[in-house]
């Protein structure tokens, strides 16, 4: 097992790429930050590669009439009394509030602001989820658990996707061990003790980590307490150490929670990794056909993730509070169907019923920051994808965060149909930036692919979050809104286009970036950006609504 400094570092890590948040500032700011405002910003005129938002409003769409464009947010719930949300909420016109009713006969009672695939009849709510290698792994144990010898197997290619799934479960077992929160329990009292000291010698209410390096005193305690500090972020990401000692102090603790979470989930997986389902939700997981259950919880004070998209998209602009969401007439729907902690894995059968119920209540975009690397019923997600294609409904989805090239491993949902040859035409996958405009733009955690990753967009972001606050988030999950808000913005002014010719538009609208030397992500490698995506660059709304007025002028 890794030692515990190592696994302190690198849950920091994880939690900087979008598990939870890095850094929490007050919603109310007179003045907001490059860094907080910076996917609205252009290149040329503010040496960031934002997503010309700003640029596109003061330039192209003063004085435009806009069209109200529904874009639905499959997430892990969405705050929808968030003060500069709530007034960006849709709403079942055809649904009466609370009276218990399925006035619409859609088959989900009281479903006025969207629907939670994740709870039950009863108002319960699952959190947590198992992945699917778990789930995976449990099916075919029985039938391939105890094989010694392969050579005479019938069915060899279920076999090895059993031995990855096995591989997969016993890795992160290992990762959810007692001792590991038992070991990190002990390291974080540690801290928590020595960050005390250090405050009390100091008497400073607000410390840095650049500012230990200049504490000299007699009393051993909190010469030993700094030096334990700053140890422990030696070798953590500098975006860690420029932040106050109290803001670490808190994500240390939300890894801490999260690891306990871990922990508990891998307890409740270890007889069923379907029992809570069953327990919860009590639908029957492997049925499609099983569809009327759920209930109307589309967001909580666990719901910082959906609640963060949510924001980046339609947060109201110029209210003076919180951000400005990128589309100024959106409305956004809610749909929970992905767990609101940061580990297990969303089901294939909530995730097709979720696009579903998006298509057929209006929705013309819909943002998916979520994934994973096991599909076993990816046909029902393909079903669900070519229903939303035949609907007119663009797709959006995060290209993950793991650093890989995903030309070469399969991420899911994607794509290519398994049940028949094609690839579906409404799918923007979506990589992420940094702010840095160098070598390191391209995220180090984001995942790429010349083929299967179609634009990068900005995904270090400042959005709003449960409780009237906002705060920066990182990953593929915060540029994919970014790039739906774009294409909010194009339907907006020109709805008579269709997904694929926004999908079309969008993609040939980048800030372009061939030519320009960048790290492959997760490496030092040094290759062109257009080796990362399709489109070889960044969204560019300026540029997008531009070509917009160019193709509905000509009417393609």
């Amino acid at each position: 097992m890794k030692n515990t400094k190592l696994i302190f570092i690198e849950i920091l890590t994880l939690l900087l790429l979008g598990l939870p948040s890095f850094a929490q500032i007050p919603t109310k700011t007179k003045e907001l930050s490059k860094i907080q405002t910076w996917q609205l910003l252009d290149y040329q005129k503010d040496t960031v590669y934002g997503a010309s938002v700003n640029k596109a409003y003061k330039g192209l769409l003063k004085g435009k009439k806009s069209h109200t464009v529904i874009v639905a947010v499959i997430d892990g719930g969405v705050d929808i009394s968030h003060e500069d949300l709530q007034a960006n909420i849709w709403t079942n016109k055809k649904e009466i509030a609370g009276n218990g009713i399925d006035d619409d006969k859609n088959g989900y009672v009281d479903d006025v602001h969207g629907w939670n695939f994740l709870g039950g009849k009863d108002g319960k709510m699952m959190y947590a989820t198992s992945s699917e290698a778990d789930r995976e792994y449990a099916r075919l144990l029985p039938e391939y658990g105890n094989i010694q010898d392969s050579s005479n197997l019938l069915n060899k290619k279920e076999y090895q996707y059993f031995l990855k799934a096995k591989t997969k479960h016993l890795s992160d077992s290992l990762e959810r061990s007692p001792q590991r929160y038992i070991s990190l329990s002990i390291f974080v009292n540690e801290l928590d003790s020595a960050v005390t000291v250090v405050k009390k010698e100091t008497k400073m209410p607000i410390l840095y980590i650049k500012d230990l390096e200049s504490i000299r005193s007699k009393d051993s305690l909190a010469m030993a307490s700094k030096e334990f500090i700053l140890q422990t972020f030696a070798g953590a990401n500098s975006e860690f150490t420029s932040l106050t000692l109290d803001s670490l102090v808190g994500i240390v603790h939300e890894g801490l929670i999260r690891t306990k979470a871990n922990q508990w989930r891998y307890e409740q997986i270890q007889e069923d990794p379907n029992k809570m389902r069953k327990e919860i939700v009590g639908d029957n997981p492997f049925d499609i056909n099983d569809r009327n259950y759920g209930n109307n919880n589309v967001g909580d004070e666990i719901a910082d993730h959906g609640t963060h998209c949510a924001g980046i998209i339609a947060a109201v602009r110029d209210n003076g509070i919180g951000i400005d969401g990128i589309a100024d007439n959106v409305k956004i729907l809610p749909i929970r169907a992905v767990n609101s902690f940061s580990f297990g894995d969303e089901r294939d059968k909530d995730i097709a019923l979720a696009i579903r119920y998006a298509v057929d209540n209006g929705a013309k975009i819909i943002s998916m920051s979520f994934g994973k690397y096991f599909s076993p019923q990816k046909n029902w997600v393909d079903d669900a994808v070519k229903y939303a294609e035949q609907k007119g409904v663009l797709l959006v989805h995060g290209a993950m965060n793991e650093g890989i090239n995903v030309d070469s491993t399969a991420a899911y949902p994607n794509a290519d149909f398994v049940a028949s040859l094609g690839r579906a035409k409404n799918i923007i996958n979506v990589g992420a930036i940094s702010i840095d405009t160098g070598f390191a733009l391209p995220a180090d955690f984001s995942n790429y692919g010349q083929k299967n990753v179609d634009v990068f967009a900005p995904g270090d972001i400042y959005s709003t979050v449960p409780g009237n606050k906002c705060k920066i988030m990182s990953g593929t999950s915060m540029a994919t809104p970014v790039v739906a808000g774009v294409a909010a913005l194009i339907m907006e002014y020109y709805p008579d286009l269709s997904a694929i010719q926004v999908k079309d538009i969008i993609l040939k609208s980048v800030t372009s970036l061939k030519g320009k030397k960048v790290y492959k992500p997760g490496t030092k490698e040094m290759v062109d950006f257009s080796m990362l995506c399709v489109s070889g660059g960044v969204v560019n709304a300026y540029k997008a609504l531009q070509l917009a007025a160019h193709y509905n002028g000509n009417k393609k």
